[in-house]
């Protein structure tokens, strides 16, 4: 081992143990005791570290570096049982799957969030899912999260260090099997959609940012939640409401302008019925209708915002997304440790088959990201500005889930059972219900 690096693991070790002041014993001890064979013996070591928070994951990760960087250096190598321990300890205690490239501490209780952040100042990034994150079979979304996100190196750091974390699932996630009849299955998840939120420490929302980004267009809506976090701080309930109203509208400003941008370069022209603004200095300011109504109030201006999104909607069909997604591929482009978990997962790929994966995934992550920011982040932003349960993060998440990804908790089959098509089956082919 590197004796620099074992004099700096030994010191973050210390460190970790003096954290764990409540535990029965030193922390070290815990980590080792957490990937024992014995069972009662692992699973108290593991909820110990767990209830020390981001400290106890720590440990972990300190006192099993060097299996960690074998496993990094080597995404291929098979996984003996040892590993199986250790890893199964890291992802319990983080409650995240794959946590070892991470290193990500995750509250499942808001209300401890919510102290976390008063504790620290941070924010807290909520994610919602369908599923568990720490679930081979969470939803599309919350996998790719894994991969693209929460593994690339640069955000794992700006999460760990300036968010509190926090998931909670809306919903258990379908799961559909395909058997071929000759020994062969295929498991996938059918339907779902996450949203990262980053909330105060009431847990009152302040952005969201719907469905799959890239990680340097995550880390933009990261750091600007996040100076609008620090910019409430300490302030009225009257100034903090002027705050959030100006950042909800000149975000929404900005990427319409930065959507229409997008479709100029491609042939593309302002709307029909819609003009741009602009200052005395030229530069834009919004893009608003032609014609001015008499009278400007709250509803006025919230059916401007989301009716100028539905416009460049209009003027933005299937190959005009493919277009503009090739401007932001830069946003889109896998680090390292991402590709590295690609690899875990699909050993078998030649490097020309996983050269060829990996360039159809970055640019699907790409058309991802500009589709999410330009048609959903900016409905969104309609409705912080001024919805009545814009402080309600429950209520919120409710109608996200129901009007933005179409998928409301009245209805229990997510859109997969449609009363008007003919399955010509028996009951539609419904085997059981609970």
């Amino acid at each position: 081992m590197n004796s620099k690096f074992s004099f700096l693991s030994l010191l973050l070790l210390v460190l970790v143990s003096a954290k764990i002041s409540h535990a029965n014993e030193p922390a070290e001890a815990l980590a080792r005791r957490a990937i024992s064979d014995n069972v009662t013996e692992s699973t108290r070591a593991i909820e110990e570290l767990r209830s020390a928070g981001p400290a106890g994951l720590q440990a972990l990760m300190v006192q099993y570096a060097d299996e960690i960087n074998r496993h990094i250096a080597s995404p291929t190598r098979s996984s003996d049982e040892q590993w199986q321990r250790i890893t199964t300890a890291l992802d319990t205690v983080a409650q995240q799957k794959n946590s070892y490239l991470s290193g990500l501490y995750w509250h499942t209780d808001l209300d401890d969030a919510k102290k976390a952040s008063r504790e620290t100042g941070k924010p807290i990034l909520s994610l919602r899912l369908l599923g568990r994150l720490t679930d081979e079979l969470s939803c599309a979304n919350s996998r790719f999260f894994r991969t693209v996100l929460y593994s690339n190196a640069e955000v794992s750091s700006v999460l760990r260090d300036r968010f509190v974390l926090h998931w909670e699932s809306v919903r258990p996630v379908p799961i559909i099997t395909i058997d071929f009849g000759d020994g062969r299955k295929l498991e996938r998840t059918v339907t779902g959609n996450s949203i990262h939120y980053v909330l105060d420490s009431q847990a009152r929302p302040l952005d969201a940012l719907p469905g799959l980004y890239g990680p340097q267009a995550f880390l933009r809506g990261l750091t600007a939640a996040e100076a609008l976090f620090k910019s409430l701080a300490g302030k009225s309930d009257e100034q903090r409401a002027f705050l959030m109203d100006k950042y909800h509208r000149e975000r929404n400003d900005s990427i319409q302008l930065a959507w229409l941008a997008d479709a100029t370069k491609i042939g593309g022209k302002v709307p029909e019925g819609f003009r741009v603004e602009t200052d005395n200095n030229g530069e834009a300011l919004r893009i608003a209708p032609l014609a001015p109504t008499k009278m400007t109030t709250e509803a006025t201006l919230l059916r401007e915002m989301i009716g100028t999104g539905e416009a460049l909607a209009r003027i933005t069909d299937e190959a005009a997304w493919r277009k503009i997604a090739q401007f932001h591929a830069s946003d889109a482009v896998l680090d390292n440790r991402s590709i590295i978990l690609i690899k875990r997962q699909n050993p078998k790929l030649s490097e020309k088959d996983l050269a060829r994966l990996l360039e159809r995934f970055q640019k699907s992550v790409a058309l991802d990201t500009v589709r999410n920011e330009y048609m959903l982040h900016t409905k969104l932003y309609a409705w912080l500005w001024r919805h009545p349960d814009r402080n309600d993060i429950g209520k919120f998440n409710e109608k996200v889930y129901a009007e933005l990804f179409r998928t409301p908790r009245s209805d229990p089959w997510l859109g997969l059972l449609p009363a008007d098509v003919y399955m010509a089956l028996d009951n539609s082919g419904v085997v059981s219900h609970r």
